[in-house]
């Protein structure tokens, strides 16, 4: 349930309710919007007392928040929640709420000095955040699996280089503490959307987290995962769709373009999407990508190469960094027209600014 404050509660008023239900043995959420307060109450429904609540001096409503996911819902935080990504040498990375933003990068660091090239190539091209594979879940076990630290290494410099937050996968709880150290955002991969442990795990953590939606998620059970996240008082969650199993063959996956409106309609949080992976193609990313900015959504996630004929690992769907470069303007392009528009990374010296 959300309690509502009245418009004249103070801070010191707010902390006062806030300690009062966490006596009650239940979590407080803060959600602070331009005319009101709302405090989620998270808990055990039986120890919920509406009454009890209502009862507090301050309190001006109590209302029952019917979705099970309670703080990812509208009905909690009623406007888009904005995420700003901090980049390495100052200022920031929006996303959400009118900022759509552009991640952009390898599937896999496959060496240092290709990491570094198409940091540059990327973020000349209107890419705002640096994506690469440290640790790659693959199918087969004996597929190329990822230079793991040494990768988060040149990730990492990479971007202190071009001044780009960075992004890769963690795929086990033992990742967390050491993929912290190196990278600005997590990214959850769809086969670990209900890994309930890894979830708890970086909702720990107080970096943003990318949640990709499970190969056979369905949008209820994504916003589930994003829960437990929150839950543990990690706001900063962005949802990625990344394309679903159905009947159809002709891609790799169905990107379902739906989501992007109806978890608008559902959530606040920021959603953007991975149209690499649905279509595991690179003809038809282009495409996808457009549809996506076109539905709403508030960035997109692009493998790029600059060699994909001799990538590691899913070199069929990665766009040269030229097709990247023209893709960004068409998308910026889509956003405008919408009202919306794609964030820049500030400038380095001696490297390109994004236009």
């Amino acid at each position: 349930m959300i309690v509502i404050l009245k418009p004249e509660a103070s801070e010191d008023l707010v902390k006062d309710i806030v300690s009062q239900i966490e006596g009650l043995g239940l979590q407080a959420h803060l959600s602070r919007g331009q005319f009101r307060t709302v405090i989620g109450v998270v808990g055990e429904e039986v120890k919920v007392d509406a009454e009890h609540l209502k009862a507090i001096n301050g309190v001006e409503q109590v209302v029952a928040i019917m979705k099970p996911y309670k703080l990812a819902s509208r009905e909690f935080h009623k406007d888009d929640t904005v995420i700003e990504i901090g980049c390495p040498a100052g200022g920031t990375v929006k996303v959400g709420g009118g900022n759509c933003m552009a991640i952009a990068g390898p599937c896999a660091c496959e060496d240092e000095a290709m990491v570094h090239q198409l940091a540059r190539e990327v973020r000349a091209a209107g890419a705002t955040v640096l994506r690469g594979g440290a640790y790659k879940p693959r199918t087969s076990p004996y597929s190329f699996q990822g230079h793991g630290e040494d990768a988060l290494k040149w990730l990492r410099d990479a971007g202190r280089e071009n001044n780009m937050p960075v992004i890769t996968e963690v795929m086990d709880t033992r990742h967390v503490s050491i993929i912290e150290k190196y990278t600005d955002v997590f990214q959850i991969g769809a086969r670990n959307m209900q890994n309930f442990n890894l979830l708890f795990e970086v909702g720990k953590t107080r970096k943003p987290v990318v949640l990709k939606r499970g190969l056979a998620g369905s949008i209820g059970e994504w916003l589930m995962s994003a829960e437990y996240v929150l839950s543990q008082g990690n706001r900063q969650v962005i949802l990625c769709e990344r394309g679903i199993k159905t009947f159809e063959t002709s891609l790799r996956y169905t990107l379902d373009v739906s989501a992007v409106p109806v978890v608008k309609s559902l959530s606040h949080l920021p959603i953007i999407v991975d149209p690499s992976h649905a279509a595991g193609d690179r003809q038809f990313v282009p495409s996808l990508a457009r549809a996506a900015i076109a539905a709403g959504a508030d960035g997109v996630m692009i493998e790029c190469h600059d060699c994909p004929g001799k990538a590691l690992c899913d070199g069929p769907q990665a766009l040269l960094p030229e097709t990247f470069s023209q893709l960004m303007k068409e998308l910026a392009a889509i956003a405008g027209v919408l009202g919306k528009k794609f964030t820049t990374t500030p400038a380095v010296k001696g490297s390109p600014v994004a236009v």
